[in-house]
Protein backbone atom coordinates (compact mmCIF):
# COMPACT_ATOMS: atom_id res chain seq x y z
CA UNK A 1 0.00 0.00 0.00
CA UNK A 2 2.81 2.29 0.80
CA UNK A 3 4.50 2.07 -2.60
CA UNK A 4 1.33 2.20 -4.56
CA UNK A 5 0.93 5.76 -2.54
CA UNK A 6 4.39 7.42 -3.25
CA UNK A 7 3.79 5.82 -6.73
CA UNK A 8 1.18 7.72 -7.23
CA UNK A 9 2.31 11.02 -5.42
CA UNK A 10 5.13 10.32 -7.92
CA UNK A 11 2.41 10.96 -10.88
CA UNK A 12 0.73 13.51 -9.57
CA UNK A 13 4.12 15.61 -9.27
CA UNK A 14 5.27 14.91 -12.52
CA UNK A 15 1.51 15.54 -14.04
CA UNK A 16 1.71 19.31 -12.38
CA UNK A 17 1.75 22.24 -14.70
CA UNK A 18 4.69 24.33 -15.95
CA UNK A 19 3.17 27.35 -16.92
CA UNK A 20 5.36 30.68 -18.45
CA UNK A 21 4.74 33.65 -19.93
CA UNK A 22 5.67 33.41 -24.10
CA UNK A 23 7.96 37.08 -23.18
CA UNK A 24 10.42 34.92 -20.71
CA UNK A 25 10.67 32.09 -23.05
CA UNK A 26 10.95 34.04 -26.20
CA UNK A 27 12.91 36.99 -24.98
CA UNK A 28 15.28 35.59 -22.74
CA UNK A 29 19.01 34.57 -23.10
CA UNK A 30 20.25 31.70 -20.43
CA UNK A 31 22.87 29.35 -20.23
CA UNK A 32 20.96 26.50 -17.87
CA UNK A 33 22.38 23.10 -17.50
CA UNK A 34 19.87 19.87 -17.54
CA UNK A 35 19.95 19.15 -14.04
CA UNK A 36 19.43 23.07 -12.95
CA UNK A 37 16.71 23.56 -15.41
CA UNK A 38 14.73 20.80 -14.16
CA UNK A 39 14.85 22.27 -10.73
CA UNK A 40 13.42 25.24 -11.67
CA UNK A 41 10.57 23.63 -14.00
CA UNK A 42 9.90 21.77 -10.97
CA UNK A 43 9.84 24.70 -8.68
CA UNK A 44 7.35 26.31 -11.29
CA UNK A 45 5.09 23.22 -11.31
CA UNK A 46 4.52 24.16 -7.80
CA UNK A 47 3.19 27.38 -8.08
CA UNK A 48 -0.81 27.51 -7.79
CA UNK A 49 -3.20 29.80 -10.62
CA UNK A 50 -4.17 31.68 -6.95
CA UNK A 51 -1.09 32.41 -5.96
CA UNK A 52 -0.35 36.32 -5.89
CA UNK A 53 3.13 35.57 -4.04
CA UNK A 54 6.05 33.03 -4.32
CA UNK A 55 6.26 30.67 -1.61
CA UNK A 56 9.07 28.88 -0.10
CA UNK A 57 8.78 24.90 -1.37
CA UNK A 58 10.37 22.49 0.99
CA UNK A 59 11.27 19.37 -0.79
CA UNK A 60 13.51 16.02 -0.09
CA UNK A 61 16.42 15.92 -2.64
CA UNK A 62 15.48 12.19 -2.59
CA UNK A 63 12.06 13.12 -3.64
CA UNK A 64 13.44 15.42 -6.13
CA UNK A 65 15.50 12.31 -7.46
CA UNK A 66 13.00 10.12 -7.52
CA UNK A 67 10.50 12.56 -9.48
CA UNK A 68 12.79 13.22 -11.96
CA UNK A 69 14.42 9.52 -12.54
CA UNK A 70 17.64 10.54 -11.04
CA UNK A 71 19.14 7.74 -8.87
CA UNK A 72 19.88 8.90 -5.02
CA UNK A 73 21.81 6.20 -3.54
CA UNK A 74 24.66 7.55 -3.48
CA UNK A 75 26.00 10.93 -1.67
CA UNK A 76 27.16 12.38 -4.80
CA UNK A 77 24.07 13.32 -5.72
CA UNK A 78 23.28 15.11 -3.29
CA UNK A 79 26.74 17.01 -3.19
CA UNK A 80 25.25 17.57 -7.21
CA UNK A 81 21.78 18.91 -6.61
CA UNK A 82 23.37 21.11 -4.25
CA UNK A 83 25.82 21.98 -6.86
CA UNK A 84 22.55 22.91 -9.10
CA UNK A 85 21.54 24.85 -6.42
CA UNK A 86 24.23 27.03 -6.02
CA UNK A 87 24.65 27.23 -9.53
CA UNK A 88 21.05 28.15 -10.90
CA UNK A 89 21.21 31.04 -7.63
CA UNK A 90 24.26 32.18 -8.82
CA UNK A 91 23.05 32.82 -12.95
CA UNK A 92 21.16 36.17 -13.71
CA UNK A 93 19.91 36.61 -17.26
CA UNK A 94 18.96 39.60 -19.36
CA UNK A 95 14.98 39.36 -20.79
CA UNK A 96 14.41 42.50 -23.38
CA UNK A 97 10.54 43.07 -22.57
CA UNK A 98 8.00 44.13 -25.34
CA UNK A 99 8.76 47.93 -24.86
CA UNK A 100 12.44 47.42 -25.62
CA UNK A 101 13.41 47.88 -22.01
CA UNK A 102 16.12 44.98 -21.09
CA UNK A 103 15.38 43.45 -17.82
CA UNK A 104 17.98 42.04 -15.42
CA UNK A 105 17.00 39.06 -14.03
CA UNK A 106 17.72 35.88 -11.56
CA UNK A 107 15.79 32.41 -10.59
CA UNK A 108 16.28 32.15 -6.81
CA UNK A 109 15.55 34.60 -3.87
CA UNK A 110 16.94 32.06 -1.43
CA UNK A 111 17.79 28.79 -0.54
CA UNK A 112 19.03 25.93 2.29
CA UNK A 113 19.76 22.61 2.67
CA UNK A 114 19.22 21.32 6.51
CA UNK A 115 18.47 17.40 7.06
CA UNK A 116 18.22 16.34 2.94
CA UNK A 117 15.50 18.54 3.01
CA UNK A 118 16.00 21.70 0.20
CA UNK A 119 14.02 25.03 1.15
CA UNK A 120 13.77 26.90 -1.42
CA UNK A 121 12.07 30.36 -3.39
CA UNK A 122 11.41 31.70 -6.71
CA UNK A 123 13.17 35.24 -6.88
CA UNK A 124 10.36 38.04 -6.47
CA UNK A 125 11.39 40.33 -9.99
CA UNK A 126 10.02 36.83 -12.19
CA UNK A 127 6.55 37.39 -10.71
CA UNK A 128 4.95 39.14 -13.93
CA UNK A 129 6.40 36.19 -15.92
CA UNK A 130 5.35 33.24 -13.63
CA UNK A 131 2.35 34.73 -11.50
CA UNK A 132 -1.18 34.99 -12.72
CA UNK A 133 -1.07 35.06 -16.14
CA UNK A 134 -4.03 35.71 -17.85
CA UNK A 135 -2.34 35.83 -22.04
CA UNK A 136 0.66 35.48 -23.86
CA UNK A 137 1.65 32.45 -21.89
CA UNK A 138 2.47 28.36 -22.39
CA UNK A 139 1.56 25.70 -20.50
CA UNK A 140 2.69 22.11 -20.48
CA UNK A 141 2.85 18.93 -17.44
CA UNK A 142 6.58 18.76 -16.60
CA UNK A 143 6.68 15.18 -17.28
CA UNK A 144 7.36 16.08 -20.93
CA UNK A 145 10.83 17.68 -20.37
CA UNK A 146 11.79 15.38 -17.30
CA UNK A 147 12.80 12.71 -19.47
CA UNK A 148 15.22 14.75 -22.05
CA UNK A 149 18.74 14.43 -21.13
CA UNK A 150 20.28 17.29 -23.71
CA UNK A 151 19.51 20.72 -22.08
CA UNK A 152 19.09 21.96 -26.31
CA UNK A 153 15.86 20.09 -25.89
CA UNK A 154 14.04 21.48 -22.73
CA UNK A 155 14.93 24.92 -24.14
CA UNK A 156 14.16 23.89 -27.89
CA UNK A 157 10.93 22.15 -26.86
CA UNK A 158 9.62 25.26 -24.78
CA UNK A 159 10.59 27.24 -27.81
CA UNK A 160 8.27 25.36 -29.81
CA UNK A 161 5.86 24.91 -27.31
CA UNK A 162 5.24 29.03 -27.34
CA UNK A 163 3.99 28.89 -30.79
CA UNK A 164 2.61 25.52 -31.43
CA UNK A 165 -0.68 27.56 -31.83
CA UNK A 166 0.37 28.51 -34.84
CA UNK A 167 1.90 25.13 -36.06
CA UNK A 168 4.58 26.54 -37.87
CA UNK A 169 7.02 29.12 -37.43
CA UNK A 170 10.10 30.32 -39.06
CA UNK A 171 13.19 31.17 -36.62
CA UNK A 172 16.51 32.70 -37.57
CA UNK A 173 19.48 30.26 -36.85
CA UNK A 174 21.92 32.92 -35.42
CA UNK A 175 18.64 34.31 -33.29
CA UNK A 176 17.66 30.53 -32.17
CA UNK A 177 21.67 29.85 -31.43
CA UNK A 178 21.22 32.73 -29.25
CA UNK A 179 18.52 31.76 -27.30
CA UNK A 180 19.74 28.33 -26.40
CA UNK A 181 23.28 29.19 -25.57
CA UNK A 182 24.35 27.15 -28.58
CA UNK A 183 26.60 29.77 -30.51
CA UNK A 184 29.94 28.13 -30.40
CA UNK A 185 28.44 25.52 -33.30
CA UNK A 186 29.38 27.84 -35.97
CA UNK A 187 29.02 25.02 -38.40
CA UNK A 188 25.60 24.37 -39.08
CA UNK A 189 26.41 20.70 -39.63
CA UNK A 190 27.28 20.64 -35.85
CA UNK A 191 24.80 22.63 -35.13
CA UNK A 192 22.43 20.28 -36.63
CA UNK A 193 23.66 16.53 -35.78
CA UNK A 194 24.95 17.73 -31.71
CA UNK A 195 22.08 20.09 -30.98
CA UNK A 196 19.09 20.44 -33.35
CA UNK A 197 18.64 16.88 -34.03
CA UNK A 198 18.97 15.33 -31.03
CA UNK A 199 16.71 18.13 -29.32
CA UNK A 200 13.82 17.04 -31.84
CA UNK A 201 14.20 13.27 -31.35
CA UNK A 202 13.83 13.92 -27.73
CA UNK A 203 10.61 16.18 -28.20
CA UNK A 204 9.19 13.69 -30.68
CA UNK A 205 9.72 10.89 -28.29
CA UNK A 206 9.03 12.46 -24.85
CA UNK A 207 6.77 15.21 -25.46
CA UNK A 208 2.87 15.94 -26.21
CA UNK A 209 4.08 17.50 -29.73
CA UNK A 210 5.26 16.24 -32.69
CA UNK A 211 7.90 18.65 -34.81
CA UNK A 212 9.72 18.75 -38.38
CA UNK A 213 11.78 20.84 -39.73
CA UNK A 214 13.64 22.25 -43.16
CA UNK A 215 16.42 24.29 -43.71
CA UNK A 216 15.93 27.86 -45.61
CA UNK A 217 19.64 29.03 -47.09
CA UNK A 218 20.92 32.23 -48.56
CA UNK A 219 22.86 31.01 -51.29
CA UNK A 220 24.62 28.06 -49.93
CA UNK A 221 24.40 29.21 -46.30
CA UNK A 222 21.61 27.92 -44.17
CA UNK A 223 20.30 31.55 -42.73
CA UNK A 224 16.65 30.24 -40.71
CA UNK A 225 14.71 27.08 -39.75
CA UNK A 226 11.06 26.41 -40.41
CA UNK A 227 9.59 24.65 -37.79
CA UNK A 228 6.49 22.52 -38.35
CA UNK A 229 4.53 21.76 -35.09
CA UNK A 230 1.77 19.12 -34.60
CA UNK A 231 -0.56 18.16 -31.39
CA UNK A 232 -0.69 15.02 -30.15
CA UNK A 233 -3.59 13.00 -30.29
CA UNK A 234 -4.92 11.13 -27.09
CA UNK A 235 -3.17 7.58 -28.13
CA UNK A 236 -0.28 9.57 -28.90
CA UNK A 237 0.23 11.82 -25.70
CA UNK A 238 -0.44 8.08 -24.09
CA UNK A 239 2.48 6.68 -25.68
CA UNK A 240 4.98 9.96 -24.84
CA UNK A 241 3.97 9.33 -21.15
CA UNK A 242 4.85 5.82 -21.37
CA UNK A 243 8.09 6.85 -22.94
CA UNK A 244 8.51 9.26 -19.95
CA UNK A 245 7.88 6.43 -17.40
CA UNK A 246 10.02 4.00 -18.57
CA UNK A 247 13.16 6.45 -18.80
CA UNK A 248 12.31 8.21 -15.68
CA UNK A 249 11.79 4.94 -13.59
CA UNK A 250 13.80 2.07 -15.73
CA UNK A 251 10.76 0.46 -17.02
CA UNK A 252 9.56 -0.66 -13.41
Amino acid sequence: MAQEMMIKAIQEERSQLVVKSNELIQKSRFNLTTSEQKIILYLISKIKPSDTEFHEYEFSVADFCRICGISSQSGSVHSAVKQSVKSLADKSFWLKQDDGVEVLLRWLQHAKIENGRIHIQIDQNMKPYLLQLREKFTRYELIYTLAFKSQFSIRLYEILKSYQWRHEVVLVLEELKQSMFAENYKNFKDFRNRVLDVAVREINQFSDITVEYETITKGRKTVSLRFRIQDNDVGERVEAYSNCVEALDGGK
